[in-house]
């Protein structure tokens, strides 16, 4: 069994990882797709307390890494025990993972290399809060001419969740219709399809998929941002 403890060091997610990384590991996948969806984008996996990982625990820390690079994003290895880097090493992600031998010498190396100013950083949590949602969406890929109907799971200024029967592949470009009452009476947008939720991984969310504006205007996305910073509870993180 998995077991994940997490914490934040300025913009950068520690995830301490003790146990066996094995079949019944899809916890970290699913925990790093929440951590992408909150707006962080750096993660450090200390793997000092791993005491067994196969190749379908491989396969789980493939998948996590593969989502943090597809989203722009580092995921870097630490305290990687004996065992644990002769896997790797079999299978070659010795050479695909960046390895670090401690926190501070990932977390140097990620400072290091960070391009964006404490102001942006500011703007992109902002950017970056998710609201909890249950509301009506409207969307239709440029193939069809009826609207289809869902539900918004959540939103920010950059995209949204949407729980639906009709799912479209990644990367397809669909027209959205939502209502953000009082800001805004209804919203019209592209957004582009970025993820897919897997049924095995969150059942619970299965059949969704999350959204990303796609070339929204910045009137519209301050429309959005007002919405969601408006009805955000009291005591979420700023």
């Amino acid at each position: 069994m998995l077991d994940i403890k997490s914490r934040r060091v300025k913009v950068v997610i520690i995830l301490e990882l003790s146990g066996t990384i094995d079949i019944d590991s899809a916890n970290l996948v699913e925990k790093v797709g929440t951590i992408i969806q909150d707006g962080y984008r750096d993660i450090v996996c200390d793997l000092g307390g791993v005491n067994l990982i196969d190749y379908s625990g491989l396969s789980a820390l493939a998948l996590a890494y593969k989502n943090v690079v597809n989203h722009k994003g580092r995921m870097a290895f630490v305290s990687v025990p004996p065992h644990v880097m002769k896997t790797f090493s079999l299978v070659c992600l010795d050479k695909v993972f960046e390895i670090y031998t401690d926190e501070q010498a990932a977390l140097k190396k990620m400072e290091e290399s960070a391009s964006l100013s404490d102001i942006q950083k500011k703007q992109l949590r902002r950017r970056f809060k998710r609201l909890p949602l249950d509301i009506e969406v409207q969307f239709k890929s440029s193939r069809e001419n009826e609207f289809h109907h869902g539900k918004v799971l959540n939103l920010s200024a950059i995209g949204l969740l949407v729980f639906a029967r009709e799912i479209y592949h990644i990367g397809e470009i669909i027209d959205v219709t939502v209502s953000l009452v009082p800001v805004a009476h209804a919203i019209h947008v592209k957004a582009k399809v970025v993820w897919l939720v897997q049924k095995e991984i969150q059942p619970q969310l299965y059949p969704a998929m999350g959204l990303e504006f796609y070339h929204i205007d910045s009137a519209t996305q301050e429309k959005v941002l007002q919405f969601v910073e408006r009805n955000m509870p009291l005591d979420s993180e700023v």
